[in-house]
C-alpha cells in the first residue's frame, strides 16, 4: 500500500512505522524536527516487542499526501479543518482519508471540508498508549488496535495492517465505538493532565475512581441524549486502561507538559457543549474542563 501519515506525532509515527516496518511505502508528515531526526537516521520505534530503526520517508508539506491511496489523518482535534484545506489540492482521487483522532466528529468535519473530491472519509477508533520520547523517537507502551466500519478497508486491506501487527476490530456500530472513546478520554485525559500522573498511580489515588464514575455517568446521558448506543458498559473500558496502559500519561498531559494546547475543547468540553443542547447537567466534566483551560493559559 502507499500510505501517507498527516500528523506524525506519537500515533502516526507508531501506525505509520509499524506500516514501513512492513514493507508498504509510508511518508510521514510532521513537524521539522521530527522529520529532519527521520531523515537521517529513520524512525526510531521503541516498542514492546523490538526495538529498531525503520527508514521510512518523511516530509513537512501537505503536498507529500500526492499519489496516497490510503491516508491517515493524525492530527490534533484543533487542527482538523485547516488539515483539510491543505490537503484539498493533493489528495488522489478515490483516496481513502482515515481519521485516527480523538474526539468523535473529525470524520465528520473531514468530510465537509472534503466534499468537492472524490474521496472516501471514515473514522478509526484507536487504542494506543504511545509518546515522543525525542526528534524521530516514539516509544510504545502497550496496545495497538484500531475499530473501523464493516466497509471502511478492503480484506486485503484489512490483512496487509493485521500482517504488520496493527490488529483491526469490525464493528457494525462506530458511532457507539467512538462515544465508548470518548468517555475514556474524558473520565482519564484531564486528571492525568492536572496531576501529570500515569493511569496506573492515578487509579490508585483515593477518591479517582469516584470522580470517574461521576465523569462517565454525565456523559453516558448525554450520549443517551444524542440517541448514542454504546458497545459495552463504559466502566469496563475505563477500568481496562489502568490494566493495560499504567505507565502511560494522558495527550492531554503530554500537551500541557509541553506548554502546548490541548484537545480538551473536543473531550470534556465537547461534552459540556452537547449537554447545554440537550438540557443535560455536566458539572462535573465542566469543572475538568475549565481546570485544564485555565492551566493552558498559563502558556
Amino acid at each position: 500500500m502507499k500510505i501517507a501519515i498527516m500528523g506524525a506525532g506519537a500515533v502516526g509515527c507508531y501506525y505509520g512505522g509499524m506500516l514501513a516496518r512492513a514493507g508498504h511505502d509510508v511518508v510521514l508528515i510532521g513537524r521539522a524536527q521530527h522529520v529532519d531526526a527521520i531523515r537521517r537516521q529513520g524512525l526510531f520505534m521503541d516498542t514492546r516487542s523490538f526495538q529498531e530503526h525503520v527508514t521510512v520517508r518523511a516530509g513537512t508539506e501537505a503536498s507529500d499526501i500526492s499519489g496516497a491511496e490510503m491516508v491517515l489523518c493524525c492530527v490534533k482535534s484543533t487542527d482538523t479543518q485547516a488539515t483539510a484545506a491543505a490537503m484539498v489540492p493533493h489528495l488522489a482521487p478515490d483516496a481513502l482519508v482515515l481519521s485516527l483522532q480523538n474526539g468523535v466528529d473529525n470524520a465528520e468535519q473531514l468530510h465537509t471540508e472534503l466534499s468537492t473530491l472524490n474521496v472516501r472519509v471514515a473514522p478509526a477508533v484507536v487504542y494506543v498508549a504511545t509518546e515522543m520520547a525525542g526528534p524521530g523517537h516514539v516509544k510504545h507502551h502497550g496496545r495497538g488496535e484500531l475499530v473501523v466500519g464493516p466497509a471502511t478497508l478492503s480484506d486485503e486491506q484489512t490483512q496487509q495492517f493485521v500482517a504488520a501487527g496493527i490488529p483491526i476490530e469490525v464493528s457494525d456500530n462506530v458511532t457507539g465505538a467512538l462515544w465508548a472513546k470518548l468517555i475514556l478520554n474524558c473520565a482519564w485525559n484531564a486528571l492525568s493532565a492536572i496531576t501529570q500522573l500515569p493511569y496506573g498511580k492515578l487509579w490508585q489515588t483515593p477518591g479517582v475512581q469516584s470522580v470517574m464514575r461521576a465523569v462517565a455517568a454525565e456523559c453516558l446521558a448525554v450520549a443517551t441524549a444524542e440517541g448514542v448506543s454504546l458497545p459495552e458498559d463504559s466502566w469496563t473500558g475505563i477500568a481496562r486502561i489502568a490494566e493495560t496502559m499504567p505507565g502511560q500519561l494522558s495527550s492531554t498531559a503530554q500537551d500541557l507538559a509541553r506548554k502546548k494546547r490541548s484537545e480538551i475543547d473536543h473531550l470534556n468540553g465537547y461534552i459540556v457543549r452537547k449537554g447545554e443542547a440537550h438540557g443535560v447537567p455536566t458539572p462535573v466534566n465542566r469543572t475538568l474542563h475549565t481546570l485544564v483551560k485555565t492551566m493552558e493559559s498559563r502558556f
